[in-house]
């Protein structure tokens, strides 16, 4: 099952991709990170291991699976019988960059946990990509009035 948020932000790829990779700068932009931990040092690389807080849940160790420089980010965490795979691809658009954030969930149970959690992951995706939009572009947080 894939969950997935699209937006378009107005920065460059380098300046999102910058944002991504600072994993630890991740709850002072979006509410859905209460604390981001890199448990490696080095630069971010597959098998880096990140410890992970998000509010109601109980920490969680996420692991890189995938990254391709500028252009696609993914890290995989075990999650009630199931593998959870969460994606961040980015593509240069005619306006900035389009980012796709996505959650995979695989395995046995992944039907039952995508019905039982679905909705809220679609709320967050939703919510880091608007915070990515914000901390790229440079505008302040909160409601934009009229």
């Amino acid at each position: 099952m894939r969950i997935e948020s699209v937006l378009n932000i107005d920065a460059p790829v380098e300046r999102i991709w910058g944002l991504t990779l600072d994993v630890e700068s991740w709850p002072e932009h979006t509410p859905t990170m209460t604390s981001v931990e890199r448990l490696d040092q080095g630069p971010m690389a597959v098998g880096s291991a990140v410890r992970i807080k998000q509010p109601a849940q109980r920490e969680r160790v996420w692991t890189v699976s995938e990254l391709e420089p500028s252009s696609r980010f993914a890290w995989s965490a075990r999650f009630m019988g199931t593998t959870m795979t969460a994606t961040h691809a980015l593509v240069p658009s005619v306006s900035g960059t389009t980012q796709t954030l996505s959650v995979d969930i695989d395995g046995r149970f992944s039907r039952l946990v995508g019905a039982l959690i679905g909705r809220p992951i679609a709320k967050a995706l939703a919510t880091e990509n608007l915070g990515f939009k914000t901390a790229a572009e440079g505008t302040p947080h909160g409601p934009v009035s009229s």
